[in-house]
């Protein structure tokens, strides 16, 4: 017989609901850093296109200068209308997306409705808050992206983060991790002096340039996977529209990275 929790003090929500009863480990007090080298994941992007929202990570993870794993998932279904993609260790960034995806479901089944946008957005930006203890330690650090549609406004709304939380609006693009200082060079000029604007994208046209920004950022970041021709493994690339996420499958992703628009 599972024991009763204690009562709850006012509104709470799902991550609340775990700590108060004793599911949810608070933060270490002592230092717990030690000798550990923590698995990093990198990198990952984001930008408007003209159906939606396009976003995308490469595969690789490392701990220093070993490839840890050429097959990582660094974007991560939330809802059927909401994304995140992790940039920084996986193991805390896993965990995060599996507290948001029940923290919107509770919501959803305890309020009978969708949390709203802004609840949505400020819910990610807790679970960063919470895990600072973590990064100050020097392990745990998470610097994500979250993309989703407004069905209300009836666009696509694009975020991004830095590791203690503070939430910021992107208007075209956005990347993190240790490639997306050139992620953000390629989109940048693609935007302002490309042949269009990353907003007048078609679905095609927006999935190959992702492609081409995580395999520039690969040509000089050991840490970043890009596309892996001789094993054929490719980036993580999914979209938001209207209709929903969409995986984008690795043989549609080959065809356009060899110049064949379908």
């Amino acid at each position: 017989m599972q024991p009763a929790l204690p009562p709850a003090a006012g509104a709470e929500d799902f991550a609340a609901v775990l700590r108060r009863g004793g599911l949810l480990a608070n933060v270490p007090a002592v230092n717990a850093h030690g000798s550990i080298t923590p698995t990093d994941a990198t990198t990952i992007l984001a930008f408007k296109y003209a159906d939606g929202v396009l976003v995308a990570g490469d595969r690789r993870a490392t701990a220093a200068n070993q490839i840890v794993y050429d097959r990582a998932d660094k974007v991560l279904e939330i809802d059927r209308h909401s994304l995140m993609a992790i940039a920084g260790v996986p193991a805390t960034a896993w965990e995060m997306a599996r507290v948001l995806e029940h923290s919107f479901q509770f919501y959803r089944r305890t309020q009978l409705q969708e949390m709203s946008l802004d609840g949505k957005v400020r819910a990610l930006s807790k679970l960063l808050r919470d895990n600072l203890g973590f990064v100050l330690q020097g392990v745990g650090v998470v610097v994500p992206i979250f993309a989703t549609y407004d069905s209300e406004a009836e666009t696509a709304r694009l975020y991004f983060y830095d590791a203690m939380g503070a939430q910021f609006e992107a208007t075209d693009f956005a990347a993190t991790g240790s490639g997306s200082g050139a992620v953000r060079a390629v989109l940048h000029f693609e935007n302002s002096w490309g042949g269009k604007p990353l907003r007048k994208l078609k679905a095609d046209e927006a999935i190959l340039l992702a492609l081409r920004a995580l395999e520039t950022a690969a040509s000089s970041d050991s840490a970043t996977g890009g596309v892996d021709r001789r094993a054929d493994i490719f980036p993580i690339v999914k979209t938001i529209t209207s209709a929903g996420i969409e995986t984008l499958p690795e043989k549609r992703m080959a065809r356009l990275f060899k110049g064949k628009l379908v």
